[in-house]
């Protein structure tokens, strides 16, 4: 097996295991559930399952570390000379979709996660990852060499509008359409 099958394999197996995850703690509930409810959900041993995933948290939030390199990459993709407030609200339609295409997926995750104070803070932590990398990003299509402290404003306000929308639609039941809650955010904050 060469290196790239290898990787696929693993992707896959975890995304199984990810999936079984899921089930087991909207069905028992986050808090209540362990990591060995997940291995024996999955037919896998506790040690399988944790070459996998860190803790129980990462099976849940795991993939949240890419998006914070996809939203960079998505905010380098836009037009030199872009306002930087248009190019960031651009840039998080990649998040807004993800939402769109599962609904249901997405609002029992994001209830899931609004319910565990351990979910909630692994997700802070990830977002504060993002602010860093969307605010390098503002400095580089600036040409700084070092991101300002209005870089940094500007990733974390951007950030917020997507989390506080995504709140709203969660609170809602998902029945509030989700890119024009964060339009209404990014419009509260559009720089004058």
């Amino acid at each position: 097996m060469n290196r790239g099958t290898r990787d696929i394999a693993r992707a896959a197996v975890r995304a199984e295991l990810a999936e079984a995850a899921l089930e087991v703690f909207n069905r028992e509930g986050f808090d209540r559930s362990t990591v060995n409810d997940v291995a024996a959900a999955a037919g896998v041993s506790r040690s399988t399952f944790l070459r996998y995933f860190k803790t129980k948290e990462d099976a849940v939030l795991g993939a949240l570390e890419a998006k914070g390199f996809e939203l960079a990459d998505a905010l380098r993709s836009r037009p030199a000379g872009e306002d930087e407030w248009v190019s960031l609200r651009q840039s998080v339609d990649g998040f807004v979709e993800e939402f769109r295409q599962d609904a249901d997926r997405a609002l029992a995750l994001a209830r899931m996660v609004r319910e565990s104070p351990s979910l909630a803070a692994c997700r802070m932590e990830h977002q504060h990852s993002w602010q860093r990398l969307v605010a390098a990003v503002l400095a580089e299509r600036a040409g700084r060499g070092e991101a300002s402290l209005r870089d940094g404003v500007l990733a974390a306000a951007a950030i917020a509008c997507v989390e506080l929308a995504a709140d709203r639609w969660t609170a809602g039941g998902g029945r509030e359409d989700l890119p024009a809650l964060v339009d209404e955010a990014f419009a509260a904050l559009r720089p004058n």
